[in-house]
């Protein structure tokens, strides 16, 4: 008797530092192709995963969920051994599970959070692969105001990296938006039903303008409602980038 096709749901966690991000592409080493080979090896034929959603260059993971379809006649600790003997080191498969045949990683999450990490300072050789280091003294509080301005349904194109005419849309429910303090860290913290082409970098670049003194959260509201990308808001760099959970 023939073992039915199942779909799995899969939460993986990955070090983006030395990846082109995790979608396929024809050049460069994507999270997508190395899990798709690592699963090729398991299953004895191409195996193609559909993720919740796309990471840039160099950005991290500790919570990016796939799913795949596969005919596996062992429990799911088994699958997750597989992985775990194949897959480099700076990437983690740390959950599979069958799920309902009409599971689909993207389409069906309902939110993601993002979390960006800024140190103030000088960071260790081991905080530093994974922070946006700022050397500059940063207010808290206006931060935290301008925050409050861009949460909410609003029309995010002045905060994405979108260029030209594109038709996609931009208007976006950023439901949480928090700037909280750890030491020297400073943690922003994003939430949303979808986050445009490197919008939450932009976010994170519009509140260390404000934190700095360059622009104010009234300036980060005007730019807001421009719908027009300004230099005056520059991309955050991607280590310090984290997507950190998929709801569904």
């Amino acid at each position: 008797m023939v073992s039915p096709v199942q779909r799995w749901k899969c939460t993986c966690a990955y070090d983006g530092t030395d990846f082109a991000g995790w979608q396929s592409q024809v050049r460069g080493r994507a999270i997508q192709d190395v899990i798709e080979a690592r699963l090729e090896q398991i299953f004895g034929q191409p195996v193609r995963i559909h993720g919740s959603g796309r990471t840039d260059a160099g950005v991290h993971a500790k919570g990016q969920v796939f799913h795949f379809d596969g005919t596996w006649r062992h429990g799911p600790e088994k699958l997750l051994a597989a992985f775990r003997t194949g897959l480099p080191p700076q990437i983690q498969v740390s959950e599979a599970r069958v799920v309902a045949p009409h599971f689909h990683a993207r389409f069906d999450a309902t939110r993601k959070r993002y979390v960006y990490h800024v140190h103030l300072g000088d960071p260790d050789p081991f905080t530093r692969p994974y922070c946006w280091p700022v050397f500059r003294p940063l207010d808290l509080a206006a931060m935290q105001a301008a925050a409050k301005v861009l949460q909410g349904r609003h029309d995010f194109r002045a905060l994405t990296a979108l260029s030209g005419p594109e038709r996609e849309d931009t208007v976006r429910d950023l439901r949480r938006l928090d700037v909280t303090k750890r030491g020297r860290d400073l943690l922003i913290t994003g939430e949303a039903e979808g986050f445009l082409y490197k919008m939450m970098r932009s976010l994170v670049g519009a509140l260390v303008a404000v934190g700095e003194g360059k622009l104010s959260p009234g300036d980060v509201k005007q730019i807001l409602a421009s719908k027009i990308r300004t230099a005056a808001v520059k991309t955050a760099p991607p280590e310090g980038l984290f997507l950190m959970k998929v709801f569904y």
